[in-house]
């Protein structure tokens, strides 16, 4: 089965049943999504699939169809992203167990929504836990990162 994750491909023989994040973390060595839950509850296993975010614990690798970008392919060899870039001017992260899986689900509703409310960011990150209760860094970071975004 080929499997294309931060543009490059892979051939990986595993049962079609194997959860994405199993693929990702035991098959391919990409640790940057965390298992939290198992049950698509946490986000720390977010990734995208064609741009959208998506828990990858819940996705069947045999089911998988888009390419898949993980936190290390989010950015550029040579930049982080601009979500990523505003996580570090906010000082989000605590622990950092869950920040993969909020950069990317930040990442990927502002690539849907670049003038965001408060509220429809914290609608749109409500999907991810984090333990140590970062919530208002995320929110600015996601603001700063929308501005930045809106200013081209």
């Amino acid at each position: 089965m080929k499997l294309v994750v931060n543009g490059t491909s892979h051939d990986i023989d595993v049962e079609p049943e194997m959860p994405l994040l199993w693929v990702l973390r035991d098959e391919l060595g990409i640790t940057g999504p965390k298992y939290g839950c198992g049950i698509a509850q946490c986000g720390a296993c977010t990734v995208h699939i064609d741009g959208e975010a998506v828990k990858s614990c819940q996705v069947e690798i045999g089911d998988l169809e888009g390419e898949v970008t993980t936190i290390e392919g989010l950015g550029t060899p040579d930049a982080l992203h601009v979500v990523q870039e505003a996580w570090i001017a906010h000082q989000v992260a605590q622990c950092g167990y869950c920040q993969s899986g909020q950069i990317m689900a930040a990442a990927s509703f502002l690539a849907t929504n670049s003038t965001p409310s408060d509220a429809e960011i914290d609608e749109a990150m409500s999907s991810n836990l984090c333990r140590c209760a970062t919530y208002p860094r995320i929110r600015a970071a996601v603001q700063s990162a929308a501005t930045k975004l809106s200013e081209g």
